[in-house]
């Protein structure tokens, strides 16, 4: 098993879903950095955090929102490319930095540092 830890901002809104046997989870894009300079790239990660929480922590994760994922990466192939995965073991919210829409987001349910965050979600 390869574990990683990758930190950035949320390329889209998470997505909560439930398997056909019942089973929740939450995935959503997030962008790694690697090199720098001229050659710096960007890395994109589908991550997926199955089990308990799945569903709330889909309403806390919109576009832009600064997370840190740390979990076992994986790849898979389709059409030719090669995708790099993280099924996400610890998924911590970085604070409500980004978009506007995710500042009122996370004020509406008393979200707004770390420390809340820690104390009032669930996963």
């Amino acid at each position: 098993m390869i574990t990683i830890t990758v930190a950035g901002n949320a390329g889209k809104d998470a997505e909560a879903k439930t398997t056909q046997g019942g089973d929740s989870y939450c995935r959503f894009s997030l962008p790694g950095t690697s090199g720098f300079g001229e050659r710096e790239q960007t890395v994109w990660f589908d991550v997926t955090k199955w089990g308990k929480g799945a569903d709330g922590l889909a309403r806390h994760i919109l576009k832009g929102t600064p997370v840190t994922v740390t979990g076992e990466l994986s790849t898979r192939e389709h059409e030719g490319k090669t995708y790099l995965q993280i099924r996400a073991d610890r998924v911590k919210l970085q604070g409500t930095r980004g978009q506007q829409s995710d500042t009122r987001h996370a004020n509406q349910n008393g979200f707004g540092t770390d420390d809340d965050l820690d104390s009032d979600v669930p996963f």
